[in-house]
């Protein structure tokens, strides 16, 4: 009996020893040595942008950040950083004109590698990208035909008026958060300089929009019958450069900047488009 019982300890012993060595992985799979990891490798920004030679450039026509020149040539503030950061960068800039309201797509789906286009950070920005460091302060503005300087002088008085914007921008934004603007009668367009338009013809009543912009076209050439409503800033505001999520581009491209800014370049530019005072480097 009590070989038998001992004969049965041995078995049940051995078939918990199998078992126990086999429980770690059943189907038979090789084992990951301990402290590494099967979870797939984050790929590199960097290296995607690299491999390519190029950093493709989202943005939009805006002036003094993106615009075409009498010879229809790309330029602007922001055309110019973006060339030096690159050069820096041993990369090749490659311009992507987009629709504001979709830079989010186009830039999770690769159609390009930023957004350089006056970007306003925001909460929900900072959220959704990777975002370089801040370099032009900022503040959204109304702009009037300049007949009705008189009629319109503050958000109270464009309650029920026609209002543009451009769609997904801090002029739309600001449009929803004011007491007053949020009671006009709101359309949305595809660009700044749409809204513009549109006040001129008009076919809309006042435009919200960039100081940059409204300051750089509003009283000059074909909106020489434009102004900008005086002493009304509806929000304070900075410009960043907008990357994938968890991106290792942005500290190489906020290393770059610093670089131009501590050589003076970033300041001849600010200088060279009117944007000295609101260049954040000369603010310090």
């Amino acid at each position: 009996m009590r070989q038998r019982l001992t004969a049965l300890a041995l078995a049940l012993g051995l078939t918990l020893t199998l078992t126990a060595c086999g429980s770690g992985d059943s189907s038979g799979a090789a084992q990951t040595p301990a402290g590494e990891s099967n979870a797939p490798a984050v790929e590199s920004d960097l290296a995607y942008v690299q491999d390519n030679g190029t950093l493709k450039i989202g943005y939009t026509l805006f002036e003094p950040m993106n615009y075409l020149d009498e010879n229809g040539e790309l330029t602007g503030f922001e055309t110019d950083f973006a060339t030096a950061v690159c050069e820096k960068l041993g990369l090749e800039p490659e311009f992507v004109e987009i629709n504001w309201d979709s830079k989010l797509l186009e830039l999770e789906s690769k159609n390009i590698d930023c957004i350089w286009n006056g970007m306003t950070i925001t909460p929900e920005l900072e959220e959704a990208l990777s975002i370089s460091q801040p370099y032009i302060k900022n503040y959204q503005v109304v702009v009037i035909r300049a007949a009705d300087a008189e009629k319109y002088t503050s958000t109270e008085s464009l309650a029920g008026a026609k209002v543009d914007a451009e769609a997904g921008s801090a002029g739309e934004a600001a449009v929803q958060a004011d007491e007053y603007l949020s009671q006009a009668q709101y359309t949305s367009v595809v660009k700044q300089t749409d809204a513009l338009l549109e006040v001129k013809a008009g076919a809309a009543d006042a435009a919200v929009m960039d100081f940059v912009l409204a300051n750089t076209l509003a009283g000059t050439g074909d909106y020489s019958d434009l102004m900008v409503i005086p002493d009304l800033e509806l929000s304070v505001e900075e410009y960043g450069i907008g990357f994938r999520k968890g991106s290792d581009i942005t500290a190489q491209v906020d290393q770059a900047m610093q670089e131009l800014i501590d050589d003076g370049t970033l300041a001849s530019l600010a200088d060279e488009y009117g944007l000295s005072e609101l260049l954040l480097a000369n603010q310090q």
